[in-house]
């Protein structure tokens, strides 16, 4: 085995690029050209949107993917197949519900052909570790969300990784429990009492990543790229209320609203908006609520992101969405961490609810093309009627299956406040007939 030095990175990545092919036989370019470096002794965090390729990237790692191109290397050889000396921890906790917490645990090492003593003895000290001491004969469906991840840790660290993965393991858990199971991890990481050498996590959770990381890489979407590196320096144990801890975290939320480069050709002259562009689904009901929120005290109008999202408890990923689509129909204006209402969102903030329908309804047809196109095909045609499949074809050539479906998905939702045109279900029509 190559012994880990300073000089020899745990990971060495290179120029990595993944695509994945369309269902129109062209390829979505996922990763494009990402360089990492992990070395011994540190916490390095991958923060970024859902959908700019993280996992995609945690996955080419842990070996389970290959990359289209470029080189992956661990410990100095490249990755073909799941790497010695790395484990992962995944979101959902993966546990196996037949097995008790203690045969949990042992899968790793029994893979490895460990004997069955030495196998029981390290598994209770993982159990033991991870403060599961008392529930080795337990079995998940017996278990809290905070426990079960807990065993998940377990399982990952019994084997004595170099490299510990991550992928976003604390997003499932309530607040509470997310915080004390981090807070218990960075104690014992700061005690040295575990037995890894290095931790990649992905999270699109900025304050957790700004708490636990050392080193931060920004990822921009559209596809995955490294948009900036940025060092956390403050000592541990971090406090979230210091002054200095809290413009790290108003910087990286500046950092990721800024406008990204438009690779898309623009449409009817308005920037960004073309039938290139994927529609996140948020409910018209959520958007009001959050424009009344934004109108009214202590905001008036404008909002610095992190306290909005303390005060709303919502991930920076979702108010990310929430921000953006306000952004699209004009409502407000998203930039260097704010999000601050236009005259038009303070005008849909004071009218009723007929009022805003038709605001709503105007601001669809004249910054969301698709609906445009919609529109159009349904007053043309004679039966004022068009199957989603014509419309589902026309963005699958710009975005992939998933993306059109979703973006459909947000067509129909906002379509049917503003009274634009119905849609039935079943027969996956559009008509401008009983548009409710």
């Amino acid at each position: 085995m190559l012994e880990v030095t300073k000089e020899t990175s745990l990971l060495d990545m290179r120029g990595v690029c993944r695509s994945f092919p369309k269902g129109s036989g062209e390829e979505l370019l996922v990763l494009e050209k990402v360089d990492l470096t992990i070395h011994s002794g540190e916490i390095v965090g991958l923060l970024g949107r859902s959908g700019s390729g993280k996992s995609t990237l945690l996955r080419i790692i842990a070996g389970l993917i290959t990359p289209s191109s470029g080189d992956a290397k661990c410990r100095g050889e490249t990755i073909a197949g799941p790497p010695n000396g790395v484990s992962m921890v995944f979101q959902s906790f993966a546990l196996f519900p037949w097995l008790t917490v203690l045969q949990n645990v042992e899968l790793g090492l029994e893979a490895l052909g460990v004997e069955s003593t030495e196998r029981r003895r390290r598994a209770l000290a993982a159990i033991d570790l991870i403060g599961l001491d008392g529930f080795e004969s337990a079995f998940p469906k017996e278990l809290s969300g905070g426990m079960r991840q807990r065993v998940g840790f377990a399982r990952a660290l019994v084997v004595h990784p170099d490299l510990l993965l991550m992928d976003e393991p604390f997003s499932a858990l309530d607040v509470l429990t997310a915080e004390t199971l981090r807070t218990d991890l960075i104690d014992l990481w700061i005690e040295g009492r575990l037995p890894i050498k290095s931790v990649l996590m992905v999270t699109h959770n900025i304050e957790e990543a700004v708490l636990m990381c050392d080193r931060i890489l920004v990822f921009s979407s559209n596809p995955g790229r490294v948009a900036a590196e940025i060092r956390i320096d403050l000592p541990h144990p971090r406090n979230r209320l210091d002054p200095a801890f809290r413009q790290l975290v108003d910087n990286i939320y500046a950092r990721m609203t800024q406008r990204p480069e438009v690779r898309t050709p623009a449409a009817e002259g308005i920037q960004g908006t073309g039938m290139g562009m994927t529609l996140s689904h948020v409910s018209s009901n959520v958007l009001s609520g959050l424009i009344e929120t934004l109108a009214g005290p202590p905001y008036n109008g404008h909002a610095d992101l992190p306290v909005l999202a303390n005060q709303l408890q919502l991930e920076a990923d979702e108010l990310f969405h929430l921000g953006e689509s306000l952004q699209l129909l004009r409502f407000a204006q998203l930039s260097e961490g704010d999000l601050m209402l236009t005259e038009a969102g303070k005008r849909f903030a004071n009218l009723e609810t007929d009022a805003r329908k038709r605001l709503f309804a105007d601001h669809l047809m004249l910054y969301v093309p698709v609906m445009g196109l919609i529109r159009r095909v349904l007053d043309e045609r004679p039966s004022h009627t068009a199957p989603a499949a014509r419309f589902r074809n026309e963005l699958e050539d710009y975005m992939s299956e998933e993306n059109a479906d979703e973006t459909l998905k947000t067509v129909v939702s906002w379509a049917r406040y503003a009274e634009l045109f119905a849609y039935d279900e079943q027969s996956e029509t559009f008509s401008l007939e009983n548009p409710h």
